[in-house]
């Protein structure tokens, strides 16, 4: 302990405090930057580059309506960004095993972070380590950041614009298994209804042959034309009109229904096709589901650990405790004095 005639400690003669300790403190904080500046090393920090990635989500789920709809309320713009809802389902796949598996896998990132196969809790320390190395966060503006950190500056940089990539293929892969359900349903619907409007019109091509063609306005004619036949008195003419009325009379009702029944269906058809094309676009072809502002590069320099700040806030902290053990333990000398007094 300093031999120095100092009595007590108040806020009035801090200043003094501090200078006639000048020389113990100066040790110490000399001492603290040494140990600092030695332990910040990359021998016992392993230094860490930074890569990150800039990306908005687009605004699109559906590729038909954007691009094949001809109802103008349910179009979406394929060139808008997204707004809340869109970005926080972006976090949500980034932050998905099916992109941290992927990335673990093709990097092999058990090995590279050097966790052993025979670890007791493997997988555990694998994901702290991948979710201490690789953030996803939002910006004031609305965008998403991939952030990764690793040792290999190179490999930083390919994670970061691989997990870009992955948000795509995970995404698309999602939007196409529901995509391709819902494609086949509309495809049996349509093959369905393109069959029986065929079977009608095979069916009105045989009535058609028999010699019904339009109903009505061939009952019509054909009533007309026996009417001035029998005012003649032609035999021959009325028989073959009443043959002709005869089959009408026969497959005029069927003619009739399948007419309005392929008219009904034509319709239908023309309706669910639309559907179909559209499902099928949907269900077989992708659009990028981001905007990126900045790709990921190679960092020139590291990022972690900031060895400057490492120092300062080491012999500030040492200084900072340094004031306190000093104060307790003139504190105590003072109460012993006092005790023996």
């Amino acid at each position: 302990m300093n031999n120095k005639t100092y009595e007590g400690f108040d806020s009035s003669n801090f200043i003094t405090f501090l200078f006639q300790w000048r020389r113990t403190f100066f040790i110490v904080a000399l001492f603290a930057a040494l140990l600092s500046v030695i332990f910040s090393m990359p021998y016992f920090i392993t230094p860490l580059y930074k890569s990150q990635v800039v990306l908005f989500p687009t605004s699109t789920n559906s590729i038909s309506k954007a691009l094949l709809s001809t109802n103008y309320a349910a179009k979406e713009d394929i060139l808008e960004f997204g707004e809340d809802e869109q970005i926080e389902q972006m976090l949500q796949i980034l932050n998905s095993n099916k992109i941290r598996d992927s990335i673990i896998s093709k990097y092999n990132l058990s090995q590279h972070y050097e966790i052993r196969k025979n670890d007791a809790y493997r997988y555990t320390k694998l994901y702290r380590y991948y979710e201490s190395n690789i953030k996803f966060k939002r910006t004031e503006n609305s965008a998403v950041k991939i952030i990764v950190f690793d040792k290999d500056a190179q490999m930083a940089a390919d994670i970061a614009n691989d997990i870009a990539v992955m948000y795509d293929v995970v995404k698309n892969n999602m939007k196409r298994v529901r995509a391709e359900k819902a494609f086949r349903i509309v495809e049996r619907e349509f093959n369905k209804i393109k069959l029986e409007v065929k079977t009608k019109e095979d069916s009105l091509t045989v009535l058609r042959k028999l010699g019904v063609h339009d109903y009505e306005s061939q009952s019509e004619m054909i009533n007309r034309q026996l009417a001035m036949e029998i005012a003649k008195g032609n035999n021959s003419n009325i028989k073959r009109l009443e043959s002709k009325l005869d089959i009408l009379a026969q497959y005029g009702g069927p003619y009739v229904s399948l007419r309005d029944a392929l008219e009904h269906d034509k319709k239908q058809l023309s309706e669910i096709r639309a559907k179909y094309e559209e499902a099928k676009v949907d269900a077989e072809q992708d659009l990028p589901q981001k905007f990126i502002v900045n790709t990921a590069y190679k960092a020139e320099k590291k990022s972690y650990p900031i060895r400057w700040l490492i120092v300062v806030l080491s012999i500030l902290g040492s200084l900072f405790l340094s004031v306190l053990v000093i104060i307790t333990f003139e504190q105590l000398e003072k109460l012993q004095v006092k005790k023996k007094a």
